[in-house]
C-alpha cells in the first residue's frame, strides 16, 4: 500500500501529458508503465530515508546536542601521542579558565575497603541518599548509558567499587553533569561526594552528587579490548555495549602458593612491566598481591627473631675491605677521605664483631651489592637476612631453619605445599614441600653417590685433586670458566649433579674447608667444615654454618684466599686485619646463617625471573641513557596495550 504521506503524481506528471488522448484518457506502454512505477519507488525510498534520518537527529539533540556531550565511549583507537597532546590541551584549557587542574586537597571521609566493609549488607537496589561520603581513586573503566547515566570502576587500595553517576542526582545541574563526565579519561584520579547504595543487580557502589577530577592521567592507559560486545545493560548495571574492560578485575585473583601466568596480564610487555612499575601495579592485579607477600616474608622474618631474643640492627653499607662472602664488589669513591671504598657484599664480619662485644644474637635484613651478572635469580642489589647466634652451631640452625621456613609458608598459603612453574610457563608447575624435617645430602658423599666421582681424593688441597676435578668437568661437559681453583671446580660440579635434585628444600651440609674460609672445621673430619646451603627448586635459598672463630686459623685461611686471587680469582676474600684482630679478643661458639628474601619471594609467589619481585630491578639502560655508541635496551612502547 502507497504511503499516503507521499504522492508520486509529480514524479509522473511529464510522461502522462505527453501521451494524453483529446478524451483525456492516458494511453501507456507497458515500458512506460515500468518506468513510472520504479520512480515511485524510489521516492518513497528516498523520503522514507530522510525522515528516519531527521528522527534520529530529533533524538540525538533531545539526548545531549543541548550540551555537546561527550559521554559516549572514548576515542579507543586514538593515536597515543595524539591523545597526549588533547590531554595537554585540555590542562591547559583549565588553566586559562582560572581553574585549578591538580587541586592541593580532597578531604576522604572512608577508604574503599572501609566503604566495602560498611556498606556490603545493603540489599540490592537499596540506597541511602541521607549518608554523605566522600571516596577518592583512579578511574579504571567508563562507560555510558545515554546521557544521563555514566558508570566507573573507581580502584584504590586494592579494591573497587562502582560509580552510578545520574544527572537527576547532580547538584550543578544536567549541563554541567554532561560537561564534566564528557572530560573524565580512564586513569584520571578522582574524588566523587555521594551516597552509598547498591544497583538494581546488586553490586555495592556510589551514586555522586558531585565528583572533582583530582589529577589528570595525559596518556593512554593499557587496555585489554572486549572480544565480542554485548547489548546495553539495563538501569543499575554498567551496559556491555559501552563498558571498556581496561582495569583490573576483581575475579580470580592470585594467592602465595598458587601458580602465576603473567602471559594472562593486561599489560603483558616485560620491558615495560619492569621499567614503568607503576602501570604493571595499576592494570595487573596480581602484582600488588606479590609486593605484599614480599612485605608479608619481612615481617614474619621480624617476629621470627624478635620472639626469640635476637636484637635487629644496621652495619654499614660501605667497607674499606670487601669482606664476608665470596664475591665481585661495586667500588665508590669518598671524596673528602680521597680514599676507595666497597659497596658491601655481606655484613657478616660485622655482626660477628657484635657477638664478640656480647650481643649474643643479633640480626640484619638490608640490601647487599655484588658486581656480577644479572640473570633470572640474580640481581646487583639484593635483599638478604644474616643471623648471629652465640652457642649455637651448625645443626641447630637446620633446626632452626626448618621450623622458620614451615612456619612461614603455612602461614602465608595456608599450607606446607605450594606449586611452582619451575619448567617454564608452558609445562605444569611442580609441588615444593616445605613440611619438616628437610632432606640432607653430604656434598662429598652426594658427589661420589650421584656424580659418579667414587676416586674423588679425601684431602682436597692437592694439586692432585684439583686435577681430578678438572677431568671430571671436561668429561661431563661442565663449563667452569678460569681460574679452574678446587673451589670452583667443586662449586660448578654440584650445580651440575646435587643441586638438580634439590627441588624440595634439601640441605646440601659438609662443605670441604677449601671452600669455606670463614667457617669452622668439621669435627668429625678436618678436612670439611660444618657448614649448610639449602636449596630449594634447585637453587640455594639460606647458607649458614659453625663460625670459625680461632684467630690464628682464620688468618691462614683468609692467607689461602689470597694465593686464589693471585691465580685469578677476583671473587676470593680479601684479608680483613680488623676482623682477625677483633676474633682475638674472643668469639664465642657461634652459629651463622643468611638468606636470600628475593629468592626465597619468588618461591611463594610462582616468580620465574627474580625482577618479579623487584619493584625496580636493575635494567639495561635505554639508548638516551648511555654514551654515544653504547648498546642500549630496546625501547618500550609508549603507550602499551594488550
Amino acid at each position: 500500500m502507497a504511503d499516503p504521506a507521499v504522492d508520486p503524481a509529480p514524479a509522473a506528471a511529464p510522461a502522462a501529458a505527453e501521451q494524453a488522448t483529446a478524451d483525456g484518457e492516458e494511453k501507456i506502454s507497458k515500458s512506460e508503465l515500468k518506468r513510472r512505477l520504479k520512480a515511485e519507488q524510489k521516492a518513497k525510498e528516498k523520503e522514507e530515508k530522510d525522515r528516519l534520518k531527521a528522527e534520529k537527529a530529533a533524538a540525538q539533540g533531545a539526548a545531549g546536542d543541548k550540551a555537546k556531550t561527550k559521554v559516549a565511549e572514548e576515542d579507543e583507537e586514538e593515536d597515543p601521542n595524539k591523545y597526549h597532546e588533547n590531554r595537554l590541551a585540555y590542562i591547559t584549557e583549565i588553566q586559562a579558565a582560572g581553574g585549578n587542574p591538580y587541586p592541593h586537597k580532597f578531604h576522604v571521609s572512608t577508604r574503599l575497603p572501609e566503604y566495602l566493609a560498611k556498606y556490603s549488607t545493603l540489599e540490592s537496589g537499596q540506597q541511602l541518599p541521607d549518608e554523605q561520603v566522600s571516596l577518592a581513586g583512579r578511574v579504571m573503566r567508563r562507560a555510558a548509558s545515554g546521557g544521563r547515566l555514566v558508570f566507573y570502576d573507581l580502584h584504590a587500595d586494592g579494591c573497587k567499587v562502582q560509580v552510578m553517576a545520574d544527572a537527576r542526582n547532580w547538584e550543578a545541574g544536567e549541563e554541567e553533569f554532561t560537561r564534566l563526565h564528557g572530560t573524565v579519561k580512564r586513569g584520571d584520579i578522582v574524588g566523587i561526594s555521594g551516597f552509598p547504595g547498591k544497583s538494581k543487580r546488586g553490586e555495592l557502589s556510589v551514586f555522586p552528587r558531585s565528583m572533582l577530577v583530582l589529577a589528570p592521567c595525559l596518556h593512554m592507559m593499557p587496555k585489554e579490548k572486549k572480544k565480542a560486545p554485548g547489548a546495553a545493560g539495563a538501569a543499575g548495571a554498567a551496559p556491555a555495549a559501552t563498558a571498556q574492560a581496561d582495569g583490573p578485575t576483581t575475579a580470580a585473583l592470585w594467592a602465595p602458593g598458587l601458580p602465576r601466568n603473567p602471559e594472562h596480564y593486561i599489560l603483558k610487555d616485560q620491558e615495560t612491566r619492569y621499567r614503568a612499575r607503576y602501570l604493571d601495579l595499576l592494570v595487573n592485579p596480581d602484582i600488588r598481591h606479590v609486593f605484599q607477600t614480599r612485605a608479608k616474608v619481612v615481617s614474619y622474618l621480624r617476629r621470627f627473631f624478635d620472639g626469640r631474643d635476637f636484637l635487629e640492627v644496621e652495619t654499614p653499607m660501605m667497607h674499606m675491605v670487601a669482606g664476608g662472602a665470596a664475591a665481585r664488589p661495586f667500588k665508590t669513591e669518598h671524596n673528602d677521605l680521597n680514599m676507595t671504598l666497597f659497596m658491601r657484599i655481606a655484613p657478616e664480619l660485622f655482626l660477628k664483631e657484635l657477638v664478640v662485644g656480647g650481643l649474643d644474637r643479633v640480626y640484619e635484613i638490608g640490601k647487599q651489592f655484588r658486581n656480577e651478572g644479572i640473570d633470572l635469580t640474580h640481581n646487583p642489589e639484593f635483599t638478604t637476612i644474616e643471623f648471629y647466634a652465640a652457642y649455637l652451631d651448625y645443626n641447630d640452625l637446620m633446626v632452626l631453619t626448618e621450623e622458620l621456613l614451615s612456619g612461614m609458608v603455612k602461614d602465608i598459603t595456608g599450607s606446607y605445599k605450594i606449586q611452582y612453574h619451575s619448567n617454564g610457563l608452558d609445562k605444569d608447575p611442580v609441588e615444593i614441600d616445605f613440611t619438616p624435617p628437610f632432606k640432607r645430602i653430604p656434598m662429598i658423599q652426594g658427589l661420589r653417590d650421584i656424580g659418579g666421582l667414587t676416586d674423588l681424593p679425601t684431602n682436597l688441597e692437592t694439586e692432585e685433586a684439583r686435577q681430578y676435578l678438572e677431568a671430571m668437568c671436561e668429561k661431563h661437559h661442565v663449563q667452569c670458566p678460569p681460574p679452574l681453583t678446587t673451589a670452583r671446580l667443586l662449586d660448578k660440579l654440584v650445580g651440575h649433579f646435587i643441586e638438580p635434585k634439590c627441588v624440595s628444600p634439601t640441605f646440601i651440609i659438609d662443605h670441604p674447608q677449601i671452600m669455606s674460609p670463614l667457617a669452622k672445621w668439621h669435627r668429625a673430619d678436618v678436612n670439611l667444615s660444618e657448614r649448610f646451603e639449602l636449596f630449594v627448586n634447585c637453587h640455594e635459598v639460606c647458607n649458614a654454618y659453625t663460625e670459625l672463630n680461632d684467630p690464628i686459623r682464620q688468618r691462614q685461611l683468609f692467607a689461602n684466599q689470597g694465593k686464589d686471587r693471585a691465580a685469578g680469582d677476583d671473587e676470593a676474600m680479601k684479608k680483613d686485619d680488623d676482623f682477625c684482630t677483633a676474633l682475638e679478643y674472643g668469639l664465642p661458639p657461634t652459629g651463622g646463617w643468611g638468606m636470600g628474601v628475593d629468592r626465597l619471594t619468588m618461591i611463594l609467589t610462582d616468580s620465574i625471573n627474580i625482577k618479579e619481585v623487584l619493584l625496580f630491578p636493575a635494567m639495561k639502560p635505554k639508548a638516551d641513557q648511555l654514551p654515544t655508541g653504547a648498546a642500549a635496551a630496546p625501547a618500550a612502547p609508549s603507550a602499551p596495550n594488550a
